[in-house]
């Protein structure tokens, strides 16, 4: 099979489990499309990532099954298991390469592919100002040629057991040029947040350009075209798009190809680097520095649900800026008290998530701070555009009756002991500190964001061709906290503040009371010179401010529920199709359009809180018991279909009873596709299903 052929492509291994018999093989049959030479590939692949167990390859009528057995003292003592990697291995295409995610990549990716339905929210964008000529042929190859040279840019996701990113060795990207008359820019900008990209295909970068009016040469200088670049928040973070963006330009300057071949470092240099981190300092680190069960962690006080009830949902945007005397005055402050202006405004987030708590006395705060991951001991590191580091918990303790300047020192203190540990994530710090794997360690985020610079050898180049550009901006909608607060300084060097927040938590109006507030102490503190100025005293300056309010965080449904989609005929097996979050949308549809089988089919849809359904009754599934005098076979019998990460949901249901219908139950379990390519690979599974049963029928 070709390479670029399978980027497309979703394969299909069909399973019985046989309970759990000490010493049981697991087996797969790989329903492809797979020649000889692919499944051989496949369980070479298995052999050499797994090598736990042993792996045998069989050829039988034309079929290809996988054997898998504990190997050396192990064997004959459990049975295998079916663990997250091994499925993910068995279903990914022959000759990808693939990359773990990072930890906070898998919390992004699993956000989006598990609530697909929030148009925008896990979309970011840079956009900016390009004055003077431009070739749209030449734009376009030197995009190319970025991806070509970037593997980050040739990766798609697969989610399908354990996440990870599936290299592929080449990627289009999408460039869209608008006219000045076919497009306003605001409604380029809803239009393109509204799109979703296929997070299962290579490519997840794309461009549109809109001209601006065209000018005589005689009035001035030439016409100014609007640039927008789109990502999937879980591919990269703002840093490295804008270090995408400057190998543009520097392939755009030499012709529209980036000199040399593919660089290094790269992700995969990163994902090395951080198998041979050292954990143990870390582990001791974050088993006390994670933040208590009590700590206050909303920018909110809870308020009943008439009054927290918004009506908007999605993403929201607000902007706050100090104007350049005012951010050099706090500058100044902090400076003079032996910190930084970054932790001044976490010195002054932490009051206002303490005010919201409402409690009396000192007491734990805590929010997350962003760290790029760029000043890692990797070489090259700060040029790997990527998702190299995490957002990480910060915990201080505010007392009402301590001096301002301790609370100062507290978060600058924590700033430091954080900087050894960005490539640590959330899911560790959770493991490590006794924390639910679900919990979420805080409901904020502060980023102090620091762009970088244009270099002014590039930027003379540029000029050389009559090209002026500005700084690309960014439009962030990472609402994957209630709220995530940006800080960056302007040209001007003002310093703006741009708070994105859920507005299922937040209103619009609340949030604009949280970031104003956070202003006005940002303004007021240069003016307080006496160290011993008190917490409380400071906290006095909002007094006249009511106290922002939060959304009651309501629990989400629990549970699983049964469907019968279409009734089948008298005795005929029963399909169940089971849904998890993240399965393709569609999917399911497609296969009942498709499928024209005698089989009775239902539907299963568990939530997301990660236990599996009751025993499954056989009266619900339309099953009965053998009858008198019947083989265990002779009844009607389950076949457990599962897409993506629904596949490992479903094998867990049948091992657990594989007898508790009239045979053992069958599992189809797929990779992560589209919905029409899902839907063939259960067709395939389906077909060998039915071919296996007549061929035990004549037997």
């Amino acid at each position: 099979m070709p390479h670029d052929a399978q980027a497309g492509t979703v394969l299909t291994v069909v399973h019985e489990p046989d309970g759990a018999a000490p010493g049981s093989a697991l087996v797969f049959e790989l329903c492809g499309p797979l020649g000889t030479a692919q499944a051989e590939a496949v369980a070479a692949r298995i052999a050499t990532r797994h090598r736990a167990f042993s792996v045998a390859l069989e050829e039988e009528a034309g079929r290809y099954l996988v054997r898998l057995n504990r190997a050396g003292a192990a064997a004959g003592r459990e049975p295998v298991p079916l663990t997250a990697e091994l499925l993910a291995d068995l279903l990914q295409p022959p000759c990808l390469g693939t990359v773990p995610v990072t930890g906070h990549q898998r919390e992004l990716l699993l956000a989006a592919v598990n609530r697909p339905g929030a148009a925008g929210r896990h979309i970011e964008q840079l956009h900016w100002s390009w004055t003077g000529p431009l070739d749209i042929g030449r734009f376009t190859a030197a995009w190319q040629s970025v991806t070509d040279r970037e593997a980050v840019l040739r990766t798609s996701f697969d989610w399908t057991g354990a996440p990870r990113l599936v290299l592929h060795e080449r990627a289009a990207l999408e460039v869209v040029h608008h006219r000045h008359t076919t497009a306003s820019w605001n409604d380029l900008l809803r239009r393109d947040r509204a799109r979703q990209f296929a997070l299962h295909r290579p490519g997840l970068l794309r461009l549109t350009l809109l001209d601006g009016p065209p000018r005589p040469a005689a009035t001035g200088p030439a016409a100014t075209t609007r640039i927008l670049l789109s990502y999937p928040h879980a591919l990269l973070d703002e840093r490295g798009a804008q270090l995408l963006v400057r190998g543009f330009y520097r392939a755009y300057l030499a012709d529209g190809v980036v000199p040399g071949g593919e660089r290094r470092p790269d992700i995969r240099d990163h994902v090395e680097w951080l198998r041979g981190q050292d954990t143990d300092a870390a582990r001791r680190f974050w088993a006390t520095a994670a933040p208590p069960a009590h700590a206050a962690v909303s920018p909110g006080r809870p308020g009943t649900r008439t009054r927290t009830r918004t009506r908007t949902t999605g993403p929201g945007r607000i902007q706050r800026r100090l104007r350049p005397h005012q951010s050099a005055r706090l500058r100044s402050w902090a400076a003079a008290r032996g910190a930084g202006e970054s932790s001044a405004l976490h010195a002054v987030w932490a009051l206002l998530l303490y005010r919201a708590a409402g409690v009396p006395g000192p007491a734990p705060v805590s929010f997350g701070m962003h760290l790029s991951g760029r000043d890692l001991m990797l070489r090259g590191a700060a040029d790997i555009p990527g998702l190299l580091g995490n957002p990480l918990p910060v915990t201080v303790t505010v007392d009402p009756t301590a001096p301002l300047v301790d609370l100062l020192r507290q978060v600058r203190d924590a700033a430091l002991d954080l900087s050894a540990y960005p490539w640590v994530s959330g899911d560790l710090i959770r493991e490590w500190s006794g924390r639910s794997p679900g919990d979420r360690l805080t409901d904020t985020l502060v980023r102090f964001d620091t762009r970088p610079e244009l270099p002014q050898a590039l930027r003379c180049e540029l000029k050389a061709r009559g090209i002026r550009v500005d700084l690309p901006q960014s439009v962030s909608s990472d609402t994957s906290l209630p709220v995530t607060l940006v800080a960056r300084h302007d040209s001007q060097g003002g310093l703006t503040l741009t708070a994105t927040h859920d507005r299922a938590g937040l209103s619009d109006a609340d949030a604009s009371k949280t970031l104003s507030q956070c202003m006005h102490l940002l303004r007021l503190l240069p003016d307080h010179h006496d160290e011993r100025v008190t917490v409380a005293q400071v906290l006095d300056l909002l007094r006249a401010g009511e106290v922002p309010l939060a959304a009651r965080q309501e629990p989400g449904p629990r549970g699983f529920a049964l469907a019968v989609l279409r009734a089948g005929e008298p005795q005929a097996d029963v399909i169940a199709l089971v849904k998890v979050p993240g399965v393709p949308p569609g999917a399911y549809d497609l296969l009942l359009s498709r499928y024209d089988g005698p089989e009775r089919i239902v539907s299963l849809a568990l939530d997301d809180a990660g236990g599996l359904p009751p025993p499954l009754g056989l009266r619900e599934l339309g099953l009965r018991e053998p009858g008198p005098g019947q083989t265990p076979g002779a009844g009607r019998r389950l076949v457990l279909c599962g897409c993506g990460p629904a596949g490992r949901t479903a094998y867990e249901i049948a091992r657990d009873a594989p007898y508790a219908t009239g045979g053992p139950a069958t599992v189809i379990m797929t990779g992560t596709g589209d919905a029409a390519g899902s839907a063939r690979a259960l067709l395939r599974g389906l077909e060998s299903v039915r071919a296996r049963r007549a061929n035990r029928r004549r037997v």
